[in-house]
């Protein structure tokens, strides 16, 4: 079995890939046993002021750190359950040191199998507003809807201010099924949670549409290559496409 990286951007995201991954083993290969996985974690706080600044290629510095180091611990590939890590690790530059798959793509093949039409994204504002969902999901002939603006800064306030530090408010949850509900009166037949911690506050059951779980998918889809059962990957940074 091949050595799996988890390259962490947000604790409790990158926390769920890695149970997910796990627990999949428990299921597949028999009690405690999963393939070889370690996670590397930079603090967030590290890049948050190039976020802030839209500086790209700053955050891309910081996440290659981390693949390095997955390297050197052995890992084979590696994975990032971090949706809007991907703006940064998609800049131009030096191949990094692993190749890795890319949880846009994982999302709009699941989408695709699903035979969903209209999908609506539900992220950060980078993600939100950004080109990897419409560019991903519009080549499997999908349409991308992002919730209007007021909705927008909604989601990515309660992400930023609270997900990632671990607090999972009732009222916050209201009004992620609110802002679902107006993208299913909108038209859409699924949502992709597409920051990775929201599974951790929106659940199926409560969800007013179909969800599309970007983390436990990205487990999913490391445990499959992990276990031999699809290729490497041979996307090591920069455009896709």
């Amino acid at each position: 079995m091949r050595h799996l990286g988890i390259l962490a951007h947000s604790v409790e995201g990158a926390a769920l890939c890695l149970r997910a991954f796990a627990q999949q083993g428990f299921r597949e290969l028999g009690p405690d046993d999963h393939p070889d996985v370690t996670l590397d974690c930079i603090p967030l706080a590290r890049s948050m002021p190039a976020w802030e600044a839209d500086d790209y290629d700053a955050v891309r510095a910081i996440l290659a750190e981390s693949v390095r180091r997955l390297a050197a611990a052995g890992a084979d590939f590696f994975v990032c359950p971090d949706n809007t890590a991907h703006l940064a690790l998609e800049r131009p530059g030096p191949d990094l040191a692993l190749p890795g798959l890319h949880i846009t793509e994982v999302v709009a093949d699941q989408a695709a199998a699903e035979g969903r039409t209209k999908v609506g994204v539900l992220g950060t504002k980078w993600t939100m507003e950004g080109p990897l969902y419409p560019r991903s999901l519009e080549a499997r002939g999908i349409a991308a809807e992002s919730p209007p603006p007021e909705d927008r800064a909604v989601v990515h306030r309660i992400i930023l201010e609270e997900l990632v530090n671990g607090e999972f408010r009732e009222e916050s949850r209201k009004e992620y099924v609110r802002v679902i509900e107006r993208l299913a009166a909108r038209g859409c037949d699924a949502v992709a949670l597409v920051c990775t911690e929201i599974p951790l506050l929106i659940t199926p059951d409560v969800s007013p549409l179909p969800t599309l779980d970007s983390t436990r998918l990205c487990a999913a889809a490391a445990f499959a290559t992990a276990t031999d059962r699809t290729p490497l990957p041979t996307w090591a940074g920069g455009p896709i496409g």
